[in-house]
C-alpha cells in the first residue's frame, strides 16, 4: 500500500512539473516564432562536425583552461549521474535498483562523480566570490544553481547512504564516501535508515524536478538551447554579413527596428546566452569604458524579447504563479565614468560594468511601447562595436553578436537617417569620390608616379596581367599608407609577378558603409566592381587590407563575383618567399611583434603567413602579445571607427600599444593598413616613437633591397 502512495505521489509531483516544464519551453517556442525565418544551408555534415567537437569536445570553454576543466567535470559528471538519479528513483519504488551489469562498480562510478562535481562548483563559486572575476555576476540569482547543485550532490550522498543503513549493508570500497556517512547510523535500526532514505529520496526528486522548472526560466536554458544552438550556427565564412533584398518591395523597413525583426536564430542566441561575461571580456569597447558590453546586449535583447513575449503570448490560461510577468526593463541615462585611464591598467572592464548595471532598470513604460533602439539598446552601444568578432570567437555557445548590431545600425542608417557626424562625413566622401576623405576620384593612382615607385602598371597598359593588384582608399590616399603600396609593388617586381592596377577606375570595396549600415552605398560599390572586374576578366586579386580583402572573399559572391581568386598580400608574398622567387638576404637585427588584423585573422584565418614571413628575414625575433592569434585584440579601427572619434574612456589604440609595448619590441609589425595608422598613433599617444611600426611588406622589402626605401613618419 505504501509503495502505491509513493509510486501516486511520484506521478502527480512528477506530472505537474512536467507540465510546468513544458508550458514554459512552449512559451519560450512562441517568443523564438516572433522572429524572422531564416532559411539554413544543408551542410548536415559540417554542422554534426562543430556540433560534436563543441558540445562534447567543449573546445570554446578550453580557451580558459581552467574554467573549462571545471565545466568539463560538471557537464560529463551530470551525464554519469543521470544514470544514478534514475537508479534512486527505482530504488524508491521497492525494487533493487538497475540491472547493471558490474553494479558495485557503477555505485563506485558514482560517488566518485559526486565528489568531483562538489569540487568543480567549489571552484566555480571560489572564482566567482574568491578570485571575484568582474566578467562573473556575484548575488544570490546567479548564484541559485550552485546551491541548488550542492543540494543535489548531498541528496544523492544522502539517499545511498541511508539506503546502506535501510538495508543493513556493511561498509565497502566501492562505497567509501556513502558508507562513512552511514557508519554512525548502522546501530539505529532499519526503521531510522527508512525514514532516512525515503526523505532525502524525495529532496532528491524535488531538486530535480525544481532544476527541470528554473532551468527555462534562467541563465540555464543554455543546458537545453546551446546544444540546438551551436548545431543550426553558421557553416559559411563568419565574415560573410546577410545580404539585405533592397529591391522588396514588400518590405516594410530594413535592418532590425523591433525585436521581431530579428531572425529566429538570432533570437535562439538570447536563450542560449549563460551571462559568463567571456564575450565582455575580451570586447575592446568594454575594456576600454565604452557603453557596449556584448553580454549586456545579448542579455537585454532576451529580457525584452520575453517581456514582449508575455504580452503577445496566445496561451493566457498558463497559470500565473508558475509564470510571474515579467518587470518591464528599459535603458535609462548614465552618465560615463569619471575612471582615470591614464593612471590605471591598460585595459579593464568594470566601468563598463557597473554602467550597465545602473541603466537596465524596470521601467512604467509598457513593453509593447519601447523603442528597440533607444529604450532597450541606445545608440552610443550600437556604434562602439569595432566588430572585431574576439566576442563570438570566446563564445561557449555559439552566439553571433556582429550581426545583430549591424542589423541595428542598417535600421538607424537606412530608416532614420541616423549616423555620427564623422561617420556621416565619410560616407558622403565615399558616395562622392569614392574615399572616405572626399580626394579627387582622379588622383587615386598618383602615388604611383613619384620617384621611388618601380613600374606600376594600370589594367590598360598591361592587359594581360594575372594579378590584379586592388590598392585600397588608404593604399592610394594616405600618406602612410602609401609606402606599403610602394614597398609591395617594389616587391611585386621583384619577384617577377604580372601585375596591374585599376588606376582611377577602382573604387572604395564599400566595407566601411556596410559596417556602418549602409548597405545600399555597398551594393551601389559592390555591383560596379564587379562590373570592372568582369570587364578586365580579372582572375585573381591581391590587396593589402584585410577589410577588402574579407569583402570580396566572403560578401561579393553574394552578388555575382565567381572564379575569382583573393588573396592578402601576405599570403602572396609568402609564397613569393617559398618558392624563392623573394630572398630576404640582409638583416634586419630587429625585435618585432606582430598584432593580428581582426579581418585577416579572426575572420579568415590568416595568422601564420606574416609570422613566416617575419621568421624568413635574417637577424628578426619574432616575439608575441599576450594577446595574439584568435585572441588579439582589436586595434579599434573596424566597423567604421577608423572615421569616427573615440569620446569616452580610453582610446582603443592605446591600449593596444600598450600592450604591444609589454614585450618591448623595436618595432610593432601589422598587415592592415588601419592597424598600422592606429598603432603608429598609439606609440606617439604614448610618447615612445623610438618604437617603429611597419607593415610586413614594408620590412620585407627592406630585408630584400637592404636599403631604407620605405620609413616611418
Amino acid at each position: 500500500m505504501l509503495a502505491w502512495i509513493q509510486f501516486l505521489s511520484f506521478l502527480i509531483v512528477s506530472g505537474f512539473s512536467l507540465y510546468i516544464f513544458l508550458m514554459i519551453m512552449y512559451n519560450r517556442y512562441l517568443n523564438v516564432k516572433m522572429g524572422q525565418p531564416r532559411k539554413l544551408d544543408q551542410e548536415l555534415g559540417t554542422r554534426l562536425k562543430i556540433f560534436f567537437v563543441q558540445v562534447f569536445g567543449q573546445t570554446k570553454l578550453m580557451k580558459d583552461p581552467k574554467s573549462g576543466i571545471m565545466h568539463l567535470v560538471v557537464f560529463y559528471g551530470f551525464i554519469i549521474l543521470q544514470f544514478g538519479a534514475l537508479d534512486i528513483i527505482v530504488k524508491g519504488f521497492g525494487f533493487e535498483g538497475l540491472p547493471i551489469p558490474g553494479y558495485d562498480v557503477f555505485v563506485l562510478t558514482q560517488e566518485l562523480t559526486v565528489f568531483l562535481i562538489l569540487l568543480a562548483i567549489g571552484y566555480a563559486a571560489y572564482r566567482r566570490y574568491g578570485e571575484k572575476l568582474p566578467r562573473l555576476k556575484k548575488g544570490w540569482k546567479p548564484s541559485i544553481v550552485i546551491f541548488l547543485i550542492i543540494s543535489l550532490m548531498i541528496s544523492v550522498l544522502g539517499t545511498l547512504a541511508f539506503e546502506r543503513v535501510f538495508h543493513s549493508l556493511e561498509a565497502s570500497w566501492f562505497a567509501p564516501i556513502t558508507s562513512f556517512i552511514a557508519a554512525p547510523f548502522q546501530g539505529f535500526g532499519t526503521t531510522v535508515g527508512a525514514i532516512g532514505f525515503y526523505t532525502f529520496w524525495w529532496i532528491h526528486l524535488l531538486i530535480l524536478l525544481s532544476f527541470l522548472i528554473y532551468v527555462p526560466q534562467s541563465k540555464h536554458f543554455h543546458l537545453i538551447v546551446a546544444p540546438i544552438n551551436i548545431f543550426l550556427g553558421r557553416t559559411d565564412s563568419v565574415g560573410r554579413l546577410e545580404k539585405l533584398d533592397l529591391e522588396d518591395e514588400n518590405a516594410e523597413s530594413f535592418g532590425v527596428g523591433k525585436i521581431e525583426d530579428f531572425t529566429q536564430k538570432q533570437m535562439l542566441d538570447y536563450y542560449a546566452c549563460v551571462e559568463c561575461g567571456r564575450c565582455t571580456n575580451v570586447c575592446p569597447a568594454s575594456n576600454t569604458g565604452k557603453l557596449l558590453s556584448p553580454m549586456h546586449l545579448i542579455v537585454k535583447l532576451r529580457d525584452h524579447l520575453t517581456e514582449k513575449g508575455a504580452v503577445t503570448s496566445k496561451t493566457p490560461w498558463t497559470p500565473a504563479f508558475a509564470f510571474p510577468q515579467p518587470a518591464t526593463h528599459g535603458v535609462q541615462a548614465v552618465s560615463a565614468s569619471g575612471f582615470d585611464w591614464s593612471s590605471g591598467p591598460m585595459t579593464m572592464i568594470e566601468p563598463t560594468l557597473q554602467r550597465q548595471k545602473q541603466m537596465w532598470t524596470a521601467t512604467e513604460k509598457p513593453v509593447d511601447e519601447l523603442n528597440l533602439i533607444g529604450d532597450v539598446m541606445t545608440e552610443e552601444e550600437i556604434w562602439a562595436c569595432t566588430t572585431c568578432r574576439n566576442c563570438e570567437d570566446q563564445c561557449p555557445v555559439g552566439n553571433e553578436h556582429v550581426d545583430k548590431i549591424i542589423d541595428l545600425r542598417r535600421h538607424l542608417v537606412l530608416m532614420e537617417g541616423s549616423v555620427p557626424t564623422d561617420g556621416q562625413r565619410a560616407m558622403q566622401n565615399i558616395e562622392r569620390q569614392s574615399n572616405p576623405w572626399g580626394i579627387n576620384r582622379n588622383s587615386r593612382a598618383d602615388w604611383k608616379e613619384e620617384e621611388d615607385v618601380g613600374h606600376v602598371p594600370t589594367v590598360k597598359e598591361n592587359p594581360d596581367f594575372e594579378i590584379l593588384y586592388f590598392v585600397g582608399s588608404m593604399g592610394s590616399y594616405d600618406n602612410r599608407s602609401m609606402k606599403i603600396s610602394k614597398s609591395f609593388t617594389r616587391l611585386l617586381n621583384k619577384a617577377g609577378v604580372n601585375f596591374a592596377i585599376l588606376g582611377n577606375e577602382e573604387k572604395n570595396s564599400g566595407d566601411t558603409p556596410r559596417r556602418m549600415g549602409n548597405e545600399l552605398l555597398f551594393q551601389e560599390l559592390c555591383m560596379e566592381n564587379i562590373s570592372i572586374f568582369e570587364k578586365y576578366n580579372v582572375k585573381k586579386i591581391v590587396t593589402a587590407c584585410p577589410h577588402t580583402f574579407n569583402t570580396f572573399k566572403n560578401e561579393y559572391p553574394d552578388f555575382g563575383l565567381e572564379g575569382v581568386e583573393i588573396l592578402h598580400h601576405t599570403e602572396l608574398l609568402d609564397q613569393l618567399i617559398k618558392e624563392k622567387r623573394l630572398v630576404p638576404t640582409h638583416e634586419m637585427n630587429e625585435r618585432i611583434t606582430y598584432h593580428d588584423s581582426c579581418y585577416l585573422g579572426r575572420y579568415n584565418n590568416v595568422y601564420d603567413q606574416p609570422r613566416d614571413i617575419l621568421r624568413a628575414i635574417p637577424g628578426v625575433e619574432l616575439v608575441e602579445m599576450k594577446r595574439s592569434r584568435e585572441n588579439g585584440m582589436c586595434c579599434g579601427a573596424g566597423g567604421g571607427m577608423m572615421w569616427m572619434e573615440e569620446d569616452t574612456g580610453k582610446r582603443v589604440n592605446i591600449a593596444r600599444t600598450e600592450q604591444a609595448l609589454e614585450v618591448n619590441p623595436s618595432v610593432i609589425s601589422s598587415a592592415c593598413p588601419f592597424c598600422l595608422t592606429m598603432l603608429a598613433d598609439g606609440t606617439k599617444s604614448t610618447e615612445v616613437e623610438t618604437v617603429k611600426t611597419k607593415d610586413i611588406a614594408e620590412i620585407l622589402d627592406l630585408a630584400v633591397f637592404g636599403e631604407p626605401s620605405v620609413q616611418n613618419e
